[in-house]
């Protein structure tokens, strides 16, 4: 057995010199290959940041609009996360400031224990905003089913779209895609930790879902029938 993990290294090391270009014009074209591997990896994340780069606003900018959509980030113990609290807040502030008319808050609910919409609505309310004036999409699994079911369900066709800076542009762009005329807010209140850093990591692979999504424009995995809460909101007031 000492003998052989030897024997196992070097053949490691043999196939891989074996695998190199031995000349100058095949190492060129490898490190060619490479650059240009990375350079398509890159594009999808290119297009969200060029896609809402005129399209993002900060809160006191925010224009009036009827619908503000707010994406799910997580639950702790039933309650929003940090993240997601910062999102509500931010909502909160632009319905008090009469930035937005209705709420319509997207999330997971795709187990009996796990609820964000609701969480979302109850936190919404204890800070002020009328339960009338909130709607719940249950069957926001991912930004891309969220952005694709508020314009074919709800028929939103504008809204502010709130989340933390570094999520933000994806979901412009997406919700642009999906046919919403969309503004995005980044939530207020983050610290820039770990946890912000890994999202802003998670973003630039998510682009690349996320160019998939809008060339394919695939359904939803929960589609549905047609709902009038938003109208039926936006009657209330």
């Amino acid at each position: 057995m000492p003998g052989i993990l030897p024997r196992v290294r070097w053949g490691a090391r043999a196939a891989a010199r074996r695998a190199w270009p031995r000349t100058t014009a095949g190492r060129r074209r490898l490190v060619r290959a490479a650059v240009a591997v990375c350079a398509l990896a890159l594009l999808p994340y290119a297009w969200v940041w060029t896609a809402a780069d005129d399209r993002l606003r900060s809160p006191e900018e925010a224009p009036r609009t009827d619908v503000a959509v707010v994406f799910g980030a997580g639950l702790w113990d039933g309650e929003p996360s940090p993240y997601l609290a910062h999102r509500l807040d931010t909502a909160a502030a632009l319905y008090a400031d009469g930035r937005v008319r209705v709420v319509l808050v997207t999330g997971d609910n795709s187990r009996e224990e796990y609820d964000e919409p609701d969480a979302m609505r109850a936190y919404l309310v204890e800070r002020g905003v009328p339960g009338s004036r909130i709607v719940s999409d249950y069957a926001g699994f991912d930004t891309w089913d969220s952005c694709a079911r508020a314009k074919r369900i709800f028929g939103v066709d504008e809204a502010v779209l709130i989340s933390q800076g570094f999520h933000v542009r994806r979901a412009v762009a997406l919700c642009e895609e999906a046919g919403i005329a969309s503004y995005g807010v980044a939530a207020t209140g983050d610290r820039h930790d770990a946890v912000w850093y890994y999202g802003v990591v998670r973003e630039t692979l998510a682009a690349g879902k996320a160019g998939l999504d809008a060339l394919l424009e695939p359904d939803p995995h929960f589609l549905g029938p047609r709902e009038k809460g938003v109208e039926k909101a936006l009657a209330a007031g």
